[in-house]
């Protein structure tokens, strides 16, 4: 079954550290091959972008970006230069190509300690730069719906305070990364839809989307129903016919009548 869609869907897959560097290339060749042929893809009607691990980066972009498949960090540091053994900036981030940055997710929070005043620097940091950040937002333990859409939306009004930017807000509730299934549909809806509500009365942040991760995979867009405008993917894109399967389910523009 297919989805409609009012506007291109967004898909990004995150590789963490699950793959080798070889390993990575031949994935992003097989994703190359997918982007290159897809309808979804090829007509507009989905955009793609991969997180690979840093050294990966430049040889993933060569491989994936002339098929229009966008890169980006999983990562990137609060400042732009300067003596910060082991990090990388925005601006050597946008020098090689990339697009996105990833900010705020759970991992990076529990094993390496990154609060809100972290997370909201390193925002900054990837606006300042161009480069659009994928910030990572949901509540830490289960809560209904409406619970979880305010706690939320006032996260993302937190750490989005004083910037100014288009953004990718990845709702991720913490409970749901990892699990066998995602969040419920309706669940999801109903965070995505305030989320998107928010933004929208936000005009420093034009331009912005709303997507879901969090143990997403196929046939979830399809029972979204729109109410996202697109994923973030982990562990289920680690074969490509997993994506394969989630650009199935967007529905491509009807051939222009010949006259």
């Amino acid at each position: 079954m297919s989805r409609p869609i009012t506007a291109p869907v967004l898909l990004g897959v995150s590789l963490k550290m699950y793959f080798g560097h070889h390993q990575t290339l031949n994935w992003a060749r097989r994703i190359a091959a997918l982007a290159e042929r897809h309808p979804a893809v090829t007509s507009g009607a989905a955009r793609l972008f991969v997180l690979p691990a840093f050294p990966a980066l430049v040889p993933a972009a060569g491989l994936l970006t002339p098929y229009g498949v966008e890169i980006g960090a999983q990562d990137l540091a609060t400042e732009d230069s300067g003596p910060y053994t082991g990090e990388v900036g925005g601006p050597t981030l946008k020098e090689i190509g990339c697009r996105y940055a990833e900010v705020g997710h759970a991992e990076r929070r529990r094993l390496y300690g990154e609060g809100d005043t972290v997370v909201a620097a390193k925002t900054a940091a990837a606006l300042r730069n161009g480069l659009t950040p994928v910030l990572c937002v949901g509540e830490r333990d289960a809560a209904g719906p409406a619970v979880a859409a305010e706690r939320t939306v006032a996260e993302a009004a937190r750490l989005l305070h004083g910037l100014a930017g288009a953004v990718v807000l990845a709702y991720e509730p913490q409970w749901a990364i990892g699990a066998p299934e995602p969040a419920g549909a309706d669940h999801i809806a109903t965070v995505c839809t305030a989320l998107r509500s928010w933004l929208d009365t936000r005009p420093e942040h034009a331009g912005s989307t709303v997507v879901y991760g969090g143990s997403a995979g196929p046939g979830l867009l399809t029972r979204l129903g729109g109410t996202a405008e697109g994923l973030f993917l982990g562990r289920f894109a680690h074969d490509p016919a997993g994506v394969e399967a989630i650009l199935d389910e967007i529905r491509t523009p009807a051939p222009a009548a010949v006259a």
